[in-house]
């Protein structure tokens, strides 16, 4: 099965919804002019499709190998990290101070989600590597900045985080890493898990983010601490050196990823592995988080990218696979299953719904973008709250409906999807850990009540509804059929969810908040993916007035979106239900009872 990346799906967001021309007005992005983002989306198109798509079977079969503590990776990865490293695809939303190309991350995610559509396994190193240069960007000193960040922006070296150890788990407060000053640098000793990318042979090094506890750290997570730990030590003329102490001692053996190498790291085995303090002591969780956010995010994406590529394979297969009588065929040789009105309804589910989380996705990107480099405080701090309260719901929700629709994609090859052969059950199989790792949904969910919402009184919350009821206004006063369908759901759902907010703001007590915490996320995730699909049905309705507009692609921009408020908008009704009628019950039989 092919890919084709969605170019024309893509930028029809970055262009008419989610307003790319604004933000190439803010300081530092005028090189993302139209013509340049056109031009960056087709050329990613093609690399994705033509180099790391083919490369997707192979790596699932052969995966990542481990031998005497190092670990290559299958047949024809090393020539396609070259290439990903010779084109700058690695450093386009980078500071061009350290040799990236200054995009906005709005672009970046857009060229991201094909990379994980092609390919999730190699996906995971660059994205990784993002995250620890956005870490040692704001945090580590201007020597380590200097010592680091160059090469990993040109992706020759890549980057990892440490956090999880075999009995913390989620837990950090139970992090028992440790690190010994000696000069002008740290001994680190200790075991990490389920380290992406811990070792591998794309780069000649790789940077390590790793947790650990000073000798005198207070408990809990205020005594942790964050230490660049690399595989091979750097001279002061930046040359590589010896090789530290640490190294990869087995790979995990996986449901899905297989290429993707998930290491188990030791640190110390030998007098103490080299590290260097990140910041101050005892603010690593701090730091780890402007790493960990930027990973959420990245893994949304990966949640609807896989979703893309699972799709695409369906419909492929529904328009070659004939079977029965359909009803929806143009005569009775029309034996297509695409004809049948539930296949029509499984894809109409998985093309709409991807459609709402990329615009999402998108969304939350942008607001970052504008809350950086927009000169107003008040709209830059409103655009901060905007994109902090949508990172949750692009994580959690995008990576738990992007499973569900992966296994839609298999239900309509039917019984070949549970084929090995046929390529659809891998989609599943690799989309299933997304909402797992950088944080289960349920710690997604928590973060969005806790720190999104209920912390500022839900200002950020308040702020987002009222633009959604903006678009609803603009929507009502539309004389047309399908905008006045699309704002009836549009405008019931928000009431739902209204109602369902209201309720956890006057709860005294966390274990009611936390027992529908997770139908909290997904609620707010279908209401916001169905404001992105109500703003993509206005432009679509706007462009479709030019004489030489492309009709039957917006006509069905307007459909989908139709579609999705029909079918997928009434599940924030049933979720507000069950957010403010469920929560005793939920939590009401003792551990032995169950």
């Amino acid at each position: 099965m092919t890919y084709t990346a969605p170019v024309k799906d893509i930028a029809f967001v970055l262009k008419h919804v989610i307003g790319l021309s604004e933000i190439a007005e803010l300081e530092g992005f005028e090189e993302a002019t139209p013509d340049l983002v056109e031009a960056i989306l087709e050329e990613s198109a093609r690399f994705t499709g033509d180099v790391l798509a083919p490369l997707n079977r192979t790596g699932d079969l052969q995966g990542s190998q481990w031998k005497e503590g190092e670990v290559s990776t299958p047949e024809g990865w090393k020539d396609a990290y070259k290439q990903f490293v010779d084109n700058g695809w690695g450093s386009l939303a980078f500071p061009p101070a350290f040799g990236g190309q200054g995009l906005p991350m709005t672009v970046a995610a857009a060229v991201q989600e094909m990379w994980h559509s092609a390919n999730m396994s190699f996906g995971l190193c660059p994205l990784l590597t993002q995250g620890a240069v956005d870490a040692i960007e704001h945090h580590a000193s201007e020597e380590l900045q200097q010592r680091y960040l160059p090469k990993m922006v040109e992706g020759t070296w890549s980057g990892t985080m440490n956090l999880t150890e075999p009995q913390a788990g989620s837990d950090l407060a139970a992090v028992r890493s440790t690190a010994v000053p000696q000069g002008d640098h740290y001994l680190v000793s200790g075991q990490k898990i389920y380290i992406t990318y811990g070792d591998h042979d794309l780069t000649e090094n790789i940077i390590h983010l790793v947790l650990a506890r000073l000798p005198d750290a207070p408990p809990g997570v205020k005594g942790i601490s964050l230490f660049i730990v690399p595989k091979f030590l750097v001279n002061d003329d930046g040359s590589l050196g010896e090789r530290n102490d640490v190294k990869c001692v087995s790979l995990e053996h996986k449901l899905g990823i297989h290429a993707s190498p998930t290491c188990v790291m030791s640190y110390g085995d030998d007098g103490g592995a080299k590290g260097y303090l990140v910041g101050k002591e005892h603010h690593g969780l701090v730091y780890m988080f402007t790493m960990m956010n930027q990973a959420r995010h990245a893994v949304g994406v990966e949640g609807y990218g896989i979703a893309e590529r699972a799709y695409q394979q369906a419909l492929a297969y529904a328009r070659d696979r004939k079977q029965g009588k359909t009803l929806l065929g143009k005569n009775e040789d029309d034996q297509a299953i695409i004809n049948h009105p539930d296949v029509r309804r499984i894809l109409m589910t998985m093309k709409s719904t991807i459609a709402a989380m990329r615009g999402l996705g998108l969304e939350c990107a942008s607001a970052f973008d504008r809350a950086r480099r927009q000169t107003d405080k008040t709209v830059s701090e409103r655009m901060q709250r905007r994109g902090e309260l949508l990172t949750p719901l692009v994580k959690g929700w995008s990576t738990e409906v992007g499973v569900d629709l992966c296994s839609l994609g298999m239900q309509v090859h039917g019984g070949m999807g549970y084929i090995e052969e046929t390529g659809a059950a891998q989609y599943f199989r690799d989309a299933r850990i997304t909402p797992i790792y950088e944080g289960t949904t349920a710690i997604q969910a928590n973060d969005l009540i806790g720190r999104k919402f209920a912390r500022d009184g839900g200002q950020g919350m308040s702020e987002l509804i009222s633009d959604m009821r903006a678009t609803l206004g603009e929507l009502a006063n539309l004389d047309n059929a399908d905008m006045q369908a699309i704002a009836e759901r549009l405008d019931a759902a928000i009431e739902a969810a209204e109602k369902a907010n209201s309720w956890l703001l006057e709860q005294s007590e966390a274990t009611p908040a936390a027992a529908t915490s997770v139908e909290f996320l997904m609620m707010h995730g279908y209401l916001a993916g169905g404001w992105m699909l109500a703003r993509s049905a206005q432009a679509a309705l706007e462009l479709n007035q030019a004489p030489d507009a492309d009709s039957a692609w917006l006509d069905a921009r307007v459909t989908l979106a139709r579609y999705y408020a029909e079918r997928m908008l009434p599940l924030v009704e049933s979720a507000s239900t069950i957010i403010t009628g469920s929560a005793a019950t939920t939590v009401a039989l003792d551990p032995d009872q169950l």
